[in-house]
């Protein structure tokens, strides 16, 4: 089952937890036992996994990841976003989690991110829910 989602970004560079978004697919489609893939179809977005409890730790990805990467660093390419497309390949365009009965296999502390680093843009992801 592929699910397409839409998130609408509101900062240039934000990390937006769509775990629960995620969860609601997954219990939508009633699969107990499988694997999840979140894709996103965007070269300037990405998606990880990372600690969802403490909000500091977005906060410290976000400066340390523009700080690693900064938005002028005389790039050549012509739209002016090459560092957006450095940091959403550096963190990736898909990730799969385990769903066991029903439920999306996570750490205690651990939420999906989409990560965008281009905005604010309406974006997509999809969702591959298998069994």
């Amino acid at each position: 089952m592929l699910i397409k989602m839409n998130i609408t970004t509101s900062k240039h560079t934000e990390m937006i937890d769509i775990t629960a978004m995620v969860q609601k697919a997954v219990t939508e489609s009633a699969v107990k036992d499988g694997v999840c893939t979140v894709f996103i179809p965007h070269t300037t977005a990405a998606v990880t996994i990372n600690e969802n409890a403490d909000p500091d730790v977005v906060r410290d990805f976000t400066m340390e990841i523009n700080k690693i990467v900064p938005w002028e660093d005389g790039y050549r390419h012509m739209e002016g976003n090459s560092a957006a497309h450095l940091k959403a390949s550096m963190i990736g365009f898909s990730e799969q989690v385990i769903i066991d009965d029903g439920r999306l296999v996570l750490g205690t502390w651990q939420g999906i991110y989409f990560c965008e680093f281009d905005g604010p843009r309406s974006r997509k992801l999809y969702v591959k829910i298998m069994e």
